[in-house]
């Protein structure tokens, strides 16, 4: 599935994953392919992500051993269509 991680000064990742763990307001929560479609304000804390493409394009994120992650002050996650975009701090 496709990912974006965007902030107001760059694109922090934008490739394909098998699988996205975000900080949601009631919890952490992930995502597989074709799940179903949702809108989210995310938390602080981090965003991981599974099965990293090699031919994805990502600055930034650190290497967690089986997850590559990405640390957030708060966020927005639209998913759609084997698609997800988040905007985040």
């Amino acid at each position: 599935m496709k990912i974006q991680i965007l902030t107001p000064e760059e694109i922090i990742f934008d490739g394909e994953v098998s699988s996205i763990t975000v900080p949601g307001l009631l919890g952490e929560f992930q995502m597989l392919e074709n799940h179903a479609s949702i809108v989210s304000t995310l938390e602080s804390g981090t965003i991981k992500l599974e099965n990293v493409s090699s031919s994805s394009n990502y600055n930034k994120l650190m290497n967690d051993g089986k997850y590559k992650t990405f640390t957030i002050k708060s966020g927005l996650l639209e998913f759609n269509n084997n698609k997800g975009i988040i905007l985040c701090d």
